[in-house]
């Protein structure tokens, strides 16, 4: 079974994000790069302060898509869903 990030959408995660405790899987999407249990702990808003994960989750996919949302593992992402 194939989870879906809730960073960019991409379903092919090997777990769930996060389980139903809310405690993060640590594993990186091969699409976005965001990596469960780091990122959403380590991103800072303007004033320096800590967003709450769910905003890391935000933050993070606007920045992607601004920087046009390039593949992060492109040769591990399949092929089938690759732009071209």
């Amino acid at each position: 079974m194939k989870y879906i990030c809730p960073v960019c959408g991409f379903k092919g995660l090997t777990e769930p994000a996060y389980d139903d405790r809310g405690n993060h899987s640590y594993e990186i999407c091969l699409c976005c790069g965001f990596q469960f249990g780091f990122d959403d702990y380590e991103m800072t808003s303007e004033d320096g302060s800590y967003l709450e994960p769910s905003e890391s989750i935000i933050a993070y996919r606007k920045k992607w898509l601004a920087a046009g949302a390039v593949i992060f593992s492109p040769e591990c992402y399949p092929q089938h869903q690759q732009q071209r």
